[in-house]
């Protein structure tokens, strides 16, 4: 028996609790209905809140939900039942018997990488965002199962400071199992479907999931690595910002969000993952906004030997008079170029803020503001933390060189000044200088890149899924919403309905007018379609003079009196080409999803059976396909 079987067996891994667990075994009865799962959590004022504070977050500004009740039955069984264990297990494991691991950062990061799922699916629409924010909380619960079992063991390889690859190889080497494993079998035996479970068991190392491009699972396992990216930005250090942004401009990219864009999802996440917290009681920090974090002042790089001459603006700050005309002269020589000059740290801060230098030399005592308190002024700014600051000074005790770099001193020159060391300090400041030039310039570079490749993603995007004649939703389109409102029907009950549509004897208007006409027909027809369904049905063209109306939300009655008002209004329509009127009218077929219907192609399948008997019985009606048969009232 392999290790994880026994850790399995044992009942040693994390597991909900108290209601969850009740909602979890409920959950998995047959016979066990929405209603039945309501009146449990009702039971649960904490769980009962957050899945009213989660459905609503996702009804985008839509009728509030109040009751537990109607929050069930929107989310599902399924996302209930992956909330309810990912709630009870934060609520359980907010400390824990490892001393060295971060639980609150642990659970900051997971929350984090809930809430940016669930925003990132709202615009990938691979899976529910609700389901996407459970699989989010659970991504990385193998470490905190590997944690709970083995703290001792742990914390040695915590000590590595290792992370990525690097961490399960590292787990598998010490512990027999990595946290990918035990992350997977929790997930499985919380009844995560696979769809969900594979794409996030992959998300650590998306190049090493072998899905086809382009196909659901390789969408879903990079949506799962995005939102890991942006809660390693959110928990970062300062200093790792910038690659982490970096990294994140070209993830955005690849769907279809530009640096803005970009900003506004991370900001929007920002907010709610401190709402979350709150609700949770999950410690988190304050961080700034996006824009703000990518617009930082750079983070120092090492000093490195560089060739070439590097043109600087420098700053030299000196309250002697012979001493700052002959410093003056040395760094005039070296730079081939002016300095500018100030006498007092005050005078010099004022300065600075005009022209920008980036190389700062001053003294150490000056009146009014010495160098030692305008250097910390000069660093408590955002526009004075990538300044290289060399110090004058008189003293070159060890506890004052301490002091100096203690209070953001980069380097030191011992006075009097000699005109070879401080030469060889300059050199090392304008490498600095190039280095830091270059970084600015590959950053926006990178800015550049991203927004193109965004807005090219964008287009791409919008043409694939796009039917160029009319502007509609395409073939692709319609069918990719044809299945996810299916699938939100399964998992919400609310009904769900079709239409198809078409264009009677079309082809007469295109043998008698031409194709250019018929062209016209078309986009007219496609405009009655497009106005007469509600805001959040589907209209698409998906061949020729036939057309699909998904209805959310819709059961046969409903959509049946909305086809035939559609109809009506075609008929009414008065379509003037070249001073001819040409009259036209339209087949409809409506189906509405059943019990005993397999999938959505079955109920696509019954609608096309309605729409042929309505040609059959005389077009320009509309027909209905229950059970198997047509009725054309």
């Amino acid at each position: 028996m392999s290790k994880i079987e026994q850790l399995r067996i044992s009942g040693q891994l994390p597991s909900p609790k108290g209601v969850a667990l009740a909602v979890m075994e409920m959950s998995r009865r047959e016979e066990a209905t929405l209603d039945e799962v309501a009146r449990v959590v009702q039971t649960d004022p904490a769980l009962s809140s957050r899945l009213l504070r989660l459905c609503n977050a996702a009804a985008n500004g839509g009728r509030p939900v109040a009751s537990i009740r109607e929050a069930v039955l929107r989310l599902g069984m399924t996302a209930v039942r992956q909330l309810a264990m990912g709630f009870s297990l934060v609520d359980q494991h907010l400390q824990g018997p490892c001393a060295s691991f971060d639980y609150s950062a642990f659970w900051s990061h997971s929350l984090f990488m809930a809430v940016a799922g669930q925003e990132l699916g709202k615009m990938v629409r691979a899976a529910s965002p609700d389901e996407l924010f459970a699989c989010g909380l659970l991504a990385q619960i193998g470490r905190l199962a590997l944690v709970t079992v083995y703290p001792a063991e742990y914390a040695a390889i915590l000590a590595e400071e290792c992370h990525g690859v690097a961490l399960l190889e590292l787990e598998r080497e010490r512990l027999g199992l990595d946290h990918a494993e035990v992350t997977a079998v929790i997930i499985a035996d919380c009844g995560f479907p696979k769809a969900l479970a594979e794409p996030l068991h992959f998300h650590e190392q998306p190049e090493t999931a072998g899905f086809s491009d382009g196909s659901r699972p390789c969408q879903l396992t990079h949506l799962f690595f995005q939102a890991r990216r942006m809660a390693d930005l959110g928990l970062s250090a300062v200093t790792e910002r910038h690659g982490n942004i970096s990294e994140l401009m070209l993830l955005g990219s690849k769907i279809g969000l530009d640096a803005t864009g970009l900003g506004e999802v991370f900001d929007r996440v920002v907010r709610i993952w401190h709402e979350w917290a709150e609700l949770l009681k999950i410690p988190v920090g304050p961080l700034p906004s996006f824009d703000a974090m990518a617009n930082a002042p750079v983070p120092r790089p090492e000093q490195e030997t560089a060739k070439g001459h590097v043109r600087a603006r420098v700053l030299l700050v000196e309250d002697e008079p012979t001493t700052r005309m002959l410093t003056e002269g040395v760094l005039c020589h070296l730079l081939g170029g002016a300095v500018y000059t100030a006498e007092n740290g005050q005078q010099a801060l004022s300065l600075a803020l005009q022209v920008m230098p980036q190389i700062v030399i001053t003294d150490w005592l000056m009146p009014i503001m010495d160098g030692l308190e305008f250097c910390r002024a000069l660093r408590a700014t955002d526009w004075g933390q990538s300044m290289y600051v060399i110090m004058l000074t008189g003293e070159e005790t060890e506890g004052k060189i301490i002091e100096a770099f203690e209070a953001g001193v980069d380097d030191y020159v011992v006075k009097p000044v000699n005109g070879r060391a401080l030469g060889a300090r300059m050199r090392a400041a304008l490498h600095y200088v190039k280095l830091l030039e270059a970084w600015e310039g590959d950053r926006a570079q990178l800015k550049e890149f991203a927004a193109e490749l965004a807005i090219s993603n964008r287009r791409l995007q919008h043409a694939a899924m796009t039917d160029v004649l009319t502007g509609l939703p395409n073939r692709r389109a319609g069918m990719a919403a044809l299945t996810r409102f299916w699938n939100a029907s399964q998992r919400t009950t609310q009904p769900v309905a079709a239409m198809m549509i078409d264009v009677d004897r079309f082809k007469s208007i295109n043998d008698q007018h031409g194709h250019a006409v018929g062209d016209q027909v078309l986009q007219e027809v496609a405009r009655a379609i497009q106005n007469s369904a509600r805001k959040d049905d589907i209209v698409s063209r998906i061949g020729g003079e036939e057309f699909l109306l998904v209805c959310h939300n819709a059961d046969a009655r409903v959509a049946l009196l909305a086809a035939e008002r559609l109809r009506r209004m075609v008929k009414a329509l008065r379509i003037i080409i070249a001073g001819v009127e040409i009259q036209i009218t339209v087949s409809i077929g409506v189906a509405s999803r059943e019990a005993g219907m397999a999938s959505e192609e079955n109920m696509l399948l019954a609608a096309d059976k309605a729409l042929y008997a309505a040609k059959n019985n005389g077009r320009d009606r509309v027909c209905l396909c229950v059970q198997g048969r047509t009725h054309c009232p």
